[in-house]
């Protein structure tokens, strides 16, 4: 099991793969656990100081039916897999789950007349359990909601979910089953050959005979440097806003926009640690670095979020964020095999990546085969079982028995969001420890509430250098 993060990476045979999968998101690290199942030598190489950094730290954090996917494309069928592969690897592994389902509101009548097409777009996409509401049903299942609501969709089976662990527990089962893990170790250059590719990254050279581009935002960036150029990567902004604790009666289901041209619209939803959250917004960008928010962006938010439901406006915010989503002007997936150079790309995953990503796994490893790669016998996986951060389920401040044996449990040091000095202890003495505070926030919940780490800051910061100082 090796996890680095600093200083020069193995040379020698120890430098030399079967496979190198680059980018440690959600995708990436589902790919790296797939291939651990192998008997291969696989790295995996992330250029952030930990895994799950860019895009998949900052969505919606919903699990997606792909009810509306476009039929027949790629990322329909993966999305649809995906979703029963994640709903039982998060039951195995503790990634909290929470399956409220959706309402697809109609706020207009050309909003209404487009109701019937998307539930006859999700029978097509193999989900049947889709139902017409009235206004009045609508109302009972959601009496908060704005006035002017018309009709909406039901859709059973949208869920909410922690993106947080689901990343981190990919990358755990395929560390702990093998897989070497590279953080800090941007690739600069890949110089392909027979039977080698060579990655020049920060901290040294690695081999490898076949390569998965898995960047994300940066997936044609890197196709570049193998001489690919299929699609260029438009970063789209997306914005939200959480919503306090207090909130959260106010919310029922998964609220959900008649989708537009750029994407699903603005949502109101439930999250799995007790919050709101409303948003995202759609904004093309250039900067692939740009996830600030913009006062322009949160007012809009604000606006629509007033209209689907107005009682929200009167809690207060926790937290804002933005987002970076790898669109390419084509809806659907861009992964594509190229045998010649034993390499497979990755590209244009979207805001679906989180739901489809243990079938995007398979899909890869099946484009590998086409590159030439023996796979071999599957073997087990080893176990994981993640610390839960989910509201509906039981955190350890509340667990009675894991107190009496460790008693740091029961000390709590981040009251807003109920984190205790044992959770804290156990994310650093874990197998892929944070790398700083956003880390250890999205590993246990610590100055993630209403203060955002104004009251418990400093003896967080005194936890962190004294339980991570095995972790550097």
């Amino acid at each position: 099991m090796s996890v680095t993060r600093t200083g020069p990476l193995p040379s020698g045979p120890e430098a030399e793969y079967d496979v190198v999968v680059v980018g440690a998101g959600v995708v990436g690290c589902a790919i790296a656990r797939a291939l651990a199942r192998h008997p291969l030598r696989v790295a995996l190489v992330e250029a952030a100081s930990d895994v799950g950094d860019g895009t998949s730290k900052a969505n919606t954090a919903i699990l997606h039916t792909g009810f509306d996917a476009a039929p027949g494309t790629l990322e329909a069928r993966l999305v649809r897999e995906g979703h029963r592969l994640l709903g039982a690897f998060a039951g195995e592994a503790g990634i909290p789950v929470e399956p409220l389902g959706a309402l697809l509101v109609a706020w207009d009548e050309q909003q209404r007349a487009a109701l019937p097409r998307l539930a006859e777009k999700a029978e097509r996409n193999g989900h049947r359990t889709t139902r017409l509401l009235s206004a009045d049903e609508l109302r009972l299942r959601e009496p908060h909601l704005g006035p002017g609501a018309l009709a909406a969709l039901a859709v059973p089976g949208e869920s909410v979910i922690c993106p947080w662990t689901t990343t981190l527990a990919y990358a755990t089962q395929a560390v702990r089953s093998g897989v070497d893990l590279h953080l800090d170790c941007r690739v600069e250059k890949v110089r392909t050959g027979d039977p080698w590719h060579r990655l020049v990254t920060r901290r040294g050279v690695l081999r490898t005979r076949h390569l998965v581009n898995a960047c994300g935002l940066h997936a044609d960036a890197f196709d570049a440097l193998l001489d690919r150029r299929d699609f260029t990567v438009t970063p789209r902004r997306g914005q939200l806003l959480v919503f306090d604790k207090f909130a959260r009666d106010l919310v029922r289901h998964i609220l959900l926009p008649v989708p537009g041209p750029l994407g699903k619209g603005v949502l109101v939803s439930p999250t799995v640690y007790g919050n709101v959250m409303l948003g995202p917004t759609a904004e093309d960008l250039d900067d692939k670095t740009a996830t600030g928010t913009t006062a322009e962006g949160l007012a809009g938010l604000r606006e629509q979020g007033g209209r689907i439901v107005p009682a929200l406006l009167d809690e207060e915010v926790t937290a804002v964020y933005a987002g970076l989503r790898a669109a390419t002007g084509q809806e659907d997936y861009r992964c594509a095999a190229h045998p010649a150079l034993r390499y497979v790309t990755v590209g244009g995953i979207r805001s679906t990546g989180l739901s489809a990503s243990l079938a995007l796994a398979e899909h890869v490893l099946g484009l590998l085969a086409d590159c030439g790669l023996e796979l071999g016998p599957e073997r087990p996986l080893a176990p994981v079982r993640m610390p839960n951060l989910g509201e509906a389920f039981p955190r350890p401040y509340r667990d009675a028995e894991l107190i009496a044996r460790e008693p740091e449990f029961g000390m709590i040091v981040c009251h807003c969001e109920r984190v205790t000095r044992g959770e804290i202890r156990a994310a650093y003495a874990s197998d892929i420890p944070p790398a700083g505070p956003d880390g250890l926030r999205r590993r246990t919940r610590a100055r993630g509430g209403r203060c955002q780490g104004h009251f418990c800051g400093a003896e967080i910061r005194a936890l962190s250098e004294e339980y991570g100082q095995g972790a550097r």
